[in-house]
């Protein structure tokens, strides 16, 4: 087992026992610093669980769409696919078929980059209306929105009142960034994911497991490249 898996090992004082992580960036052995174990010893007892949550992670990175950043790739708006287009303009701009690059920045930095900031700047005015909308109605109110890019999270919410979203959710469906938007306002309420928390968000989104399901099986999609992971 040893020989057949790349693994790293990582001592901790905060670990209170030896435990394996396993993400889509390898397999990681973190050792207590006051307990002497072989992680070896430790793969080779957890060899069928480890090996599974692998191939779920190569399979997630399978899945991650080969993007080019070049005019003409579509790239999805709030669950709509849309052409990239790059072109002399003063600004850049979104149709309900095109996300349209100002040439002139693009040339500055990288269609990447400008793409990003495009996607961030749409999810700020986007989740601020969508945020407030169902603020309003759950009668809650909340400190302000960041705009963040999470690499497991798709949002979060303070003890301070800040929700954190991901920009990424710009890529998903209307409805899911909804559910996830809804979901972080309920915290306002109920801070823990009991009964109570549960029916908080299902008065506000009904289909909320249909939404929860979609970001689950569809969050390889939302991922610009793997440099990004």
């Amino acid at each position: 087992m040893g020989n057949d898996i790349e693994f790293e090992v990582r001592q901790s004082s905060e670990a209170t026992k030896p435990r394996i992580d396993v993400d889509i960036h390898g397999v990681t052995v973190i050792i207590p610093n006051s307990v002497a174990v072989q992680p070896a010893e430790i793969l080779r007892e957890n060899a069928a669980w480890v090996v599974e949550k692998q191939r779920g992670f190569e399979q997630y990175r399978e899945e991650i769409p080969d993007r080019t950043f070049e005019a003409g790739e579509m790239f999805p708006l709030l669950g709509t696919e849309r052409e990239l287009v790059i072109e002399p303009a003063r600004s850049h701009s979104i149709t309900d078929t095109s996300i349209r690059l100002r040439k002139s920045t693009v040339e500055q930095s990288t269609v990447k980059q400008v793409l990003e900031n495009v996607y961030r700047r749409e999810a700020r005015d986007h989740f601020a209306e969508r945020a407030d909308h169902y603020a309003e109605q759950m009668g809650v109110e909340y400190e302000k929105i960041e705009i963040r890019n999470q690499r497991t999270k798709w949002g979060s919410c303070s003890t301070t009142g800040t929700i954190s979203l991901n920009w990424r959710l710009m890529m998903a469906p209307p409805e899911v960034v909804d559910y996830v938007v809804v979901h972080e306002l309920a915290h306002l309420r109920e801070k823990n994911h009991d009964n109570e928390f549960w029916s908080l968000v299902a008065e506000y989104d009904p289909a909320y497991e249909t939404h929860a399901e979609w970001l689950n099986e569809n969050s390889a999609r939302l991922i610009f490249t793997e440099d990004d992971l």
